[in-house]
């Protein structure tokens, strides 16, 4: 690991505390804030290598916690895991079985960036966009959603798209990001499991509105 991240005290707490990376900041500071997993929710983790959000996922909650990731995610006692692609198909249906019903669904998938911002953005929106798919087809209604994105000029499309689905819509970007990031993260409520009324639904940001 290079001296950039030998300097980044969040980085150094995470190891100290038993994390595999500075995102279980991230998670934690979402749920203090929105409260978006209960102690028995079951939960989905796209893009979750290498598996710290699985960590904090497993304190918050008793019941089951599955991680998809193309890449090898590393054993944690009581998680599922999954080599594959989440925007495929068939891997929704290998990971149906495992879960009586799906209460919260969470991505913090992010593409391998180019340093190209504009190119960067728009597959980071795709991601986004294919985890809000996939939550459609699991979530119960009732249920949570939170996705990684990048502020840019394309950043409400996928915001919209969040908000035709769920009753309750907000941004947030965390005070563990690291500095300069423009990672923000969609947290959403109250699955509804169609479209509702897009003129009247709650859109915003953790500047400007209170709590969900």
């Amino acid at each position: 690991m290079g001296s950039q991240w030998g300097r980044d005290k969040v980085y150094v707490r995470a190891l100290k505390e038993g994390y595999r990376s500075r995102a279980a900041y991230k998670l934690r500071e979402i749920q203090e804030r929105y409260n978006i997993i209960r102690e028995t929710d079951n939960i989905v983790d796209l893009g979750a290598s290498p598996g710290s959000w699985l960590q904090v996922e497993r304190e918050l909650t008793a019941g089951i916690v599955v991680g998809i990731d193309l890449s090898y995610i590393p054993p944690i006692e009581n998680v599922f895991t999954f080599i594959g692609d989440f925007m495929d198909p068939h891997t929704l249906e290998e990971v149906r079985p495992l879960l009586p019903s799906t209460s919260v669904v969470v991505s913090d998938a992010s593409p391998k960036l180019s340093g190209q911002r504009t190119y960067d953005q728009a597959r980071a929106i795709n991601l986004g966009e294919n985890a809000l798919i996939f939550a459609e087809k699991i979530l119960k209604p009732g249920g949570n959603f939170v996705v990684k994105s990048f502020q840019g000029q394309d950043f409400n499309t996928l915001l919209y798209q969040v908000r035709d689905h769920f009753l309750s819509v907000r941004t947030f970007h965390p005070k563990s990001s690291r500095k300069g990031s423009t990672e923000i993260y969609i947290v959403a409520k109250n699955f509804t499991g169609r479209e509702w009324n897009s003129g009247t639904g709650n859109i915003g940001t953790n500047e400007t509105e209170g709590p969900i």
